[in-house]
């Protein structure tokens, strides 16, 4: 035996240890990210790009081309990360989706073979086309100065016939579209909801996602265990018959606050367990300070980004509320905002600065009100914007350096405030329709874009966008298409990920859109997209065995048929309680169903002659006046009561008895 395993050992050792083995198939990556591309019509387009219909066409052909490669490995993904370098302005020109405005750039040299197709292989020798020949690939990244000794230019060529003025407000509009990294390129949704998803927290790791809708339940969505089906991991309902308004992680991420439209907010923890919920003030008490919390619905909340015990709601009961975690039975602080006439205005929306030592509350009147947390302070405000705008406060931004306050509202515009210059904003963009109070903003990573998105409107052809801004010009960069027949309602731009979540919905349905791109974004979608579904095993089907045995114990006998002991005992009116059927027919004397005579003895009797019944024979006057004589004599009722009193009556003689006397 020792010989045969020696010689089957030595056999086996001139094999390779893969053979024998069955290999599962896997899908490359490249083949994975393509199926996720969005479409040519929902990438990003520069505004001032619809007045050159080539440029766009050009951007789209150089974002949706990748490299013909077979590799399923990562070495793919790493090889056009590689070709990215971040150094380079043109990063964002590919990674954006920006459209090129005016016509290419002057070709990379690439070599095709007779059929036309890019040859796969090391790179032959470059060959010199003319300048009228098609792009091919990506664009090239931008050069250095104009002038160089090499000839080349920034940004793409200019037509010989288009003046100075038009190639010089063309140029400044690619610079602006190519300076930002935009992941645009690929797109998931997450479904699951059936109204609109009105509320987002994605935590700091960028590993779980939450969505709240108005469907009233709140989905929760693991990235690590999530497979290309992205379907829920648990669902949650924390109020039932009311809308999530807001979801908020701590900053440790161990648990989250969810807002709803009750007067209590709840904490739950990682994995979707309350942890608590807030006390409900008396809403027969008229000072908001007496009570020990929102006595109406809440309209927003977010949690201390820097203490994890700490956390803002705000109400329509006209207050803002800090609350400590540890202590869910009274507040820590009660704040009512300045008013111009007393009366209960609802408090919209609320947020931190970056450093959690100033609030910001959006107020019903339209005017946004500030609070700086230090000693001895109280409810009225450090700075008080009166009608930042016309309508209702949607969302509040702060940005990192505490200078910058973006405030979102349903008049449908986005204004830029300046804390250091209250009066007026630095700029409004106006032609923004905004149908959801938590239409919110973000910021991007860099701090150089923010972006927030529209509304649908039947009159609009546009549908939901996402529009991006930039902090410094303060000028509109592009638009994203995300949904033709539904609004965008909440944003983000996750650093960490480097992916841009958006909210989308309607009264029918609702989800989350995330945009990456494979050479900028990093984990996140880009784990679950390439985890396929485990295929179903013969493990998952149980069946169930039915044992046919006559003669087996009477705990396994089939039940017997009881169906002729139900209809013999239907037909017993004792058993069955039958009720007793109404009695019809004729009858004698007024009653139904009653003969002369209702015994035996009296039907005897009767027919015996010796019960003779006269009255149905005499005269009904007659028989009254039997008892004239009887009365009279010897009253019994009322007649003694007034015997002495009552007068004699004196009756009218008829006329022919007159007669007769005369």
């Amino acid at each position: 035996m020792e010989d045969e395993a020696d010689i089957y050992d030595g056999v086996r050792a001139q094999f390779p240890l893969s053979f024998g083995k069955q290999s599962k198939s896997q899908t490359s990556l490249e083949v994975i990210h393509n199926a996720t591309r969005r479409s040519s019509s929902n990438l990003s387009s520069n505004p001032s790009s619809s007045s050159n219909p080539s440029a766009t066409t050009t951007g789209i052909k150089s974002t949706n081309e990748l490299p013909p490669m077979s590799s399923s490995s990562k070495a793919w993904l790493r090889s056009l990360r590689d070709s990215k370098n971040p150094n380079h302005d043109a990063t964002a020109d590919r990674g954006g989706g920006a459209s090129t405005i005016g016509p290419p750039r002057p070709p990379l040299p690439v070599e095709s073979d007779e059929d036309g197709g890019v040859m796969v292989g090391p790179p032959r020798p470059p060959v010199e086309e003319d300048d009228d020949g098609a792009m091919i690939g990506p664009p090239p990244p931008p050069p250095g100065e104009e002038g160089d000794d090499d000839g080349e230019m920034i940004g793409p060529p200019r037509p010989s016939h288009l003046g100075a003025s038009s190639a010089e407000d063309d140029s400044d509009e690619d610079e602006v579209g190519n300076r930002f990294c935009i992941p645009l390129s690929n797109e998931i949704v997450l479904k699951g909801h059936t109204k609109v998803v009105s509320a987002l927290a994605v935590d700091h790791t960028g590993s779980r996602v939450l969505s709240g809708s108005y469907d009233y339940t709140v989905r929760m969505y693991d990235f690590q265990g999530m497979n290309s089906r992205l379907q829920s991991f648990r669902q949650l309902e924390p109020f039932e018959g009311h809308q999530v308004r807001n979801l908020s992680w701590s900053p440790s991420a161990d648990r989250f606050l969810c807002v709803t439209g009750s007067a209590q907010a709840k904490i739950y923890d990682r994995d979707g367990l309350t942890l608590g919920e807030f006390v409900k003030g008396d809403m027969y008490i008229r000072d908001l300070k007496n009570t020990k919390g929102h006595i109406t619905g809440l309209t927003c909340g977010e949690w201390h980004p820097k203490t994890k015990e700490t956390i803002l709601t705000s109400s329509e009961d006209g207050s803002l509320r800090i609350w400590d975690v540890n202590d869910f039975k009274s507040q820590k602080q009660v704040i009512k905002p300045k008013l111009a006439r007393p009366g209960r205005v609802p408090v919209t929306t609320c947020a931190w600065d970056r450093e959690g030592k100033c609030i910001a509350g959006g107020i019903g009147d339209g005017s946004i009100q500030l609070w700086s947390i230090k000693p001895g302070w109280g409810s009225r405000p450090d700075v008080y914007i009166d009608k930042g705008h016309s309508e209702d406060i949607t969302g509040l931004k702060f940005s990192s350096d505490g200078r910058i306050l973006l405030s979102r509202s349903f008049d449908g515009s986005l204004k830029v405030w300046d804390l250091r210059k209250i009066k007026e904003p630095l700029k409004a963009f106006e032609d923004l329709p905004n149908n959801y109070g938590q239409t919110n903003i973000a910021f991007s990573p860099d701090e150089q874009l923010f972006l927030t998105g529209t509304s649908f409107e039947r009159e609009s052809s546009s549908g939901g966008l996402l529009c991006f801004y930039d902090r410094t010009n303060l000028e509109l960069v592009s638009r994203v298409g995300i949904s033709p027949t539904c609004s965008v309602v909440q944003c983000a731009w996750h650093p960490k990920l480097n992916q841009i979540f958006a909210t989308v919905g309607d009264k029918s349905q609702g989800g989350t859109h995330i945009l990456y791109d494979p050479t900028l974004s990093e984990k996140g979608a880009l784990v679950c997209v390439a985890r396929a579904p485990r295929k179903k095993s013969i493990d998952d089907f149980e069946a169930k065995p039915v044992v046919h045995n006559p003669h087996a114990l009477p705990l396994f006998r089939d039940q017997p048929s009881r169906k002729r002991q139900r209809e013999k005992i239907l037909k017993d009116p004792m058993k069955s309680h039958k009720p007793e059927l109404p009695i019809t027919g004729p009858g004698f004397g007024g009653r139904v169903g009653v003969s002369q005579g209702s015994l035996l003895t009296q039907y005897l009797m009767k027919q015996g002659g010796m019960i003779k019944e006269t009255w149905m024979e005499e005269d009904p006057r007659e028989a009254i006046l039997k008892f004239a004589d009887v009365a009279a004599k010897d009253p019994k009722f009322i007649a003694p009561a007034y015997a002495q009193t009552q007068p004699e009556p004196v009756f009218q003689t008829s006329d022919s008895d007159e007669e007769e006397k005369q």
